[in-house]
């Protein structure tokens, strides 16, 4: 039963501050990663933030119109950054393939557990496997072109590029955990092993500053 106290705390929220396009996306952003679709649902994303049902209408028109945001969100943060590192200076294949490693460890450029989220929706829902597939495409086509750029041929690049990205993507889709010391570790390999040469230790170590990491000994 509804209180005239509750009722004055209602009605503050509802001709108060509604919070923010942003702030309601966020929230629904961490309710799919901690609980699953199921979870993204306006009348607990407004508990959870402390503001009324009513306010979310502000900034969107329904469920499906904050479901669509999160899938633009999750394509221009995630699939972006495959096309921020193609484009990005290097002046090897070797330092090329290190901008692109470094996509996967930096999660203020790319959020392997959202993927991981966003791929799971889509085993459920066609529109969205179709918007993962899409996804898939063009971060394959952006890491084919990299390689295009250093001179491989067109079936090559093709195949380097799949054996980057669906390497990366194993990982992402195993839940792999590995220490940030022993990934690295591994790094120099992986370069030799994707591009058939290998980095320098210049360029290793821009790499380790990027990613604010200094090798032991």
């Amino acid at each position: 039963m509804e209180t005239a106290d509750t009722a004055a705390v209602e009605a503050e929220k509802t001709t108060g501050w509604r919070g923010s396009r942003a702030l309601w996306l966020d929230a629904a952003r961490r309710a799919l990663l901690d609980s699953g679709l199921e979870a993204v649902k306006i009348q607990p994303l407004a508990s959870d933030l402390n503001l009324s049902r009513t306010s979310f209408y502000w900034f969107f028109k329904d469920r499906q119109a904050l479901l669509d945001a999160l899938l633009d969100d999750w394509e221009a943060r995630n699939t972006g950054a495959f096309v921020l590192a193609r484009d990005a200076y290097a002046e090897t294949i070797a330092e090329a393939i290190l901008n692109l490693i470094a996509v996967f460890y930096d999660p203020d450029l790319f959020d392997p557990n959202l993927d991981f989220a966003v791929r799971a929706w889509g085993q459920g829902t066609d529109a969205v496997k179709a918007r993962v597939t899409a996804a898939d495409a063009a971060r394959l086509g952006a890491i084919r072109a990299m390689f295009e750029r250093f001179g491989f041929a067109a079936a090559e690049a093709d195949v380097r590029a799949r054996t980057v990205y669906l390497t990366q993507i194993g990982y992402i889709s195993m839940q792999v955990r590995e220490d940030m010391a022993t990934r690295l570790s591994r790094v120099p390999d992986y370069v030799r092993a994707f591009s058939g040469t290998s980095a320098t230790e210049t360029e290793l170590a821009r790499f380790h500053a990027r990613l604010k990491f200094a090798p032991a000994g």
